[in-house]
């Protein structure tokens, strides 16, 4: 389970770009800072990854699993989600 601090998730204008190009949900977002696994990427940002039942389409082929992961920059007061990147398998 992640250690993630408690504080306001805010999705930038790209990131909510990304998730509705990419399906993902806000909520799966969010999901995936407070309860993912962790990992540090470049520019002291980090990346959060967690795995969602799917069992359903996306562009045309059938898959079990979306991961959700987001590249989240921890502010002083508040998480901002810059990106979102999705894969099904």
């Amino acid at each position: 389970m992640n250690q993630q601090p408690d504080k306001p998730i805010r999705l930038s204008a790209h990131a909510r770009q990304q998730c509705i190009e990419r399906g993902a949900t806000v909520e799966e977002v969010e999901r995936a800072i407070r309860e993912g696994g962790r990992e540090a990427v470049r520019q002291g940002r980090w990346m959060h990854r967690y795995n969602f039942e799917f069992n359903a389409e996306w562009q045309g082929r059938r898959y079990a699993v979306k991961q959700v992961a987001p590249i989240v920059a921890e502010e002083d007061t508040e998480l901002v989600v810059v990106t979102v990147f999705t894969f099904y398998f």
